[in-house]
């Protein structure tokens, strides 16, 4: 039986010809994120702006998160999430924070019980503020820091220093490029959008890894051809996982977002963005750095005092000569 390909077998795709348009067009794109960021900004959800929660109880067993989504929204009082947990009776409500202090605050809440009458409990009403939220602002930025930090710590053990500032210059690009992704869509920046930029940041770098780990296999085993041909001959070897990968990720991502509701929207969208944005910069701007950090030059001197495949043969010319 054949088995499915999506992409064809022994590709000579030339991908480093393109480098010197990738370039200015990441900058290009990094830049507008910045200053979208700066000027725009993101829609930070409830659990960074504040707000207002409402646990509720359904007296007759079943919640019913569509009428009570839309009874919220009639109300005028901004976004609000409507999510459903523990036993099918049990619903939560959020708003965001009214303009007016704490007596608007407490007249949306009045409202809201208002309008849901006596077919649920109000079990617990908790006011997230401004405090609370900016410690998941910090909380969220130093898991987003650290997880970098590591990787490049990874990174410089397991390849060389060259490997390892391409693949976080391309993470950087991805991070960058999420956020303008979020500044430009308007799209609820919260818990779960920390979750998403996490996970962005792991795919990310597990595609920068597969594509040099085979460019480096492919360095060691062919000494006397181009940098730059290389690099082509590595991304062509591993094109078909690659495009393998991304599209069933993004598969499943499309599922989530047409059947996972308006919880995780956010989170899905974001991460199929990230899946895009991933699997550029593995190709366009990790790989073609090493082309300017001048790779293979180091990595030949390696090879001539034995650190690589290939030490004898180095050794024996310069004995020659």
């Amino acid at each position: 039986m054949k088995l499915l390909r999506l992409a064809p077998e022994n590709t000579k795709f030339g991908f480093m010809r393109f480098r010197r348009v990738s370039y200015p067009f990441s900058a290009l794109m990094s830049i507008i994120s910045v200053v979208m960021f700066v000027l725009v900004g993101v829609n930070f959800g409830i659990d960074f702006a504040g707000g207002t929660l409402l646990e509720l109880r359904a007296k007759s067993g079943t919640a019913d998160l569509a009428t009570l989504r839309g009874v919220g929204e009639g109300l005028g009082l901004g976004h609000l999430e409507v999510q459903g947990f523990g036993q099918p009776s049990d619903v939560t409500l959020r708003i965001g924070l009214q303009p007016g202090g704490d007596p608007a605050q407490q007249a949306a809440v009045n409202k809201l019980r208002e309008a849901i009458g006596d077919g649920y409990e109000v079990r617990r009403v908790e006011v997230v503020g401004p405090r609370v939220s900016g410690e998941l602002v910090q909380s969220g930025t130093l898991g987003v820091v650290v997880s970098i930090l590591a990787v490049l710590v990874y990174l410089a053990f397991r390849f060389e220093w060259q490997f390892a500032v391409g693949a976080v210059i391309a993470t950087m690009h991805d991070l960058l490029l999420t956020v303008g992704f979020f500044s430009v869509t308007h799209l609820e920046f919260n818990t779960t959008s920390i979750a998403a930029i996490l996970t962005i940041v792991g795919y990310s770098l597990n595609e920068a890894v597969v594509v040099l780990d085979r460019i480096r296999e492919v360095m060691r085993k062919y000494k006397r051809i181009s940098t730059a041909d290389m690099i082509d001959m590595s991304i062509n070897a591993v094109l078909p996982r690659t495009i393998m990968t991304a599209t069933t990720v993004f598969l499943a991502l499309l599922a989530l977002v047409f059947f996972g509701g308006e919880v995780i929207k956010s989170f899905s969208l974001a991460m199929m963005w990230g899946i895009f944005v991933g699997t550029y910069s593995s190709v366009f701007i990790c790989s073609p750095i090493l082309i300017y950090l001048g790779v293979r030059t180091e990595v030949r001197d390696s090879a001539a005092t034995g650190g690589l495949p290939g030490a004898p043969l180095a050794k024996a010319k310069r004995a020659t000569a």
